[in-house]
């Protein structure tokens, strides 16, 4: 087999819909078929089980930079992972539900295809906690449902924290909240939804304002990095609220904790992630579909995503190699 005849697949969210403009899925899928991949789409609402062995209706797909154009999607077939598929990309967003869950149980069946990153490595994180293995690089945060225990953290805190929810994406739910603020209670029950469900509280950082560093990390080393700047208004930094993406570089406290973080994202099988630092403390780690490539590319003129297949297919050699 030689690096140009590989099955690539994509388990994500509905191809149709996609933002080619910003979708970091998109442009991997691209070079993939650049390269003479193919290239197959798979809903993972599509994904099954059949005596022990991964299964899925895929379509092969041609994907091209056009808007409203830019995926032609051939018809379905039933496919074996392990005998039609060499690489699974999981880029499915979250809330990481129970159909997500289910979804990446089914791939840690896979056996021979090479899934990325790993299945076990995402059912056994969580985006809000992962980072919680190096506390000492994180704000102070609390993890609870209880009410009183945030508004005793907030105490602590000096009077003001942010308060997040565990299964979120894209700044979903996030609150900057005060104790002088008279919807705090309203706030903190409609988060915990009236103490049944755990929120992450923290300290609020107001290094924010000059932006949250969104740091792309392959196989546990730096690949690029995004400062997104939020909108006057705004708490949150993330692009498609109104963020601002700024060149940036890293900076010696970036690079502490890439070096904290890499050896356990490598045991856990976390091959592409994106961290979040701001004011030099890292907030999350996020595994299961990071984004910010074509922001990094547009910024510097790069090709990223050329960088994660090369990553990729070093994998796929290397798993050839002990095989």
């Amino acid at each position: 087999m030689t690096t140009s005849d590989r099955t690539f697949a994509f388990v994500m969210d509905p191809i149709e819909s996609i933002d080619i403009r910003s979708d970091t899925t998109f442009v991997l899928m691209l070079e993939a078929q650049r390269r003479g991949h193919r290239v197959l789409y798979i809903d993972p609402a599509d994904l099954g089980v059949d005596d022990g062995v991964a299964v899925a209706q895929a379509q092969p797909v041609t994907l091209r930079r056009e808007e409203g154009r830019h995926a032609d999607l051939g018809a379905a077939r039933s496919i074996a992972l392990d005998d039609g598929v060499d690489v699974v990309l999981q880029r499915k967003d979250p809330p990481v539900d129970a159909a997500y869950v289910t979804a990446t149980q089914i791939l840690s069946l896979c056996r021979r295809a090479l899934v990325l990153n790993r299945p076990e490595g995402i059912l056994a994180a969580n985006e809000k906690l992962y980072a919680q293995h190096h506390a000492e690089l994180m704000p102070p945060t609390r993890v609870t449902r209880s009410i009183p225990q945030l508004l005793d953290f907030m105490a602590k805190l000096g009077g003001e924290m942010v308060v997040k929810p565990l299964d979120g994406r894209g700044g979903e739910g996030i609150f900057h909240v005060r104790n002088d603020d008279r919807n705090l209670l309203s706030i903190l029950e409609q988060s915990t939804r009236f103490q049944t469900v755990r929120v992450m509280a923290q300290q609020y950082l107001p290094e924010v304002r000059q932006g949250d560093k969104r740091i792309l990390l392959l196989d546990g080393e730096p690949l690029g990095a995004v400062m997104r700047v939020p909108a006057e208004r705004e708490l949150r930094a993330n692009l498609h609220v109104g963020g601002r993406p700024e060149r940036t570089e890293l900076d010696d406290r970036d690079r502490h904790i890439i070096e904290c973080l890499a050896p356990r994202l490598r045991r856990d099988g976390l091959f592409f992630v994106g961290i979040d630092v701001i004011g030099g403390r890292l907030t999350e780690v996020n595994l299961t579909s990071p984004t910010g490539v074509q922001e990094i590319n547009a910024l510097e003129d790069r090709r990223l995503e050329a960088a994660i297949l090369d990553g990729i297919e070093a994998k796929l050699t290397e798993s050839a190699l002990r095989t």
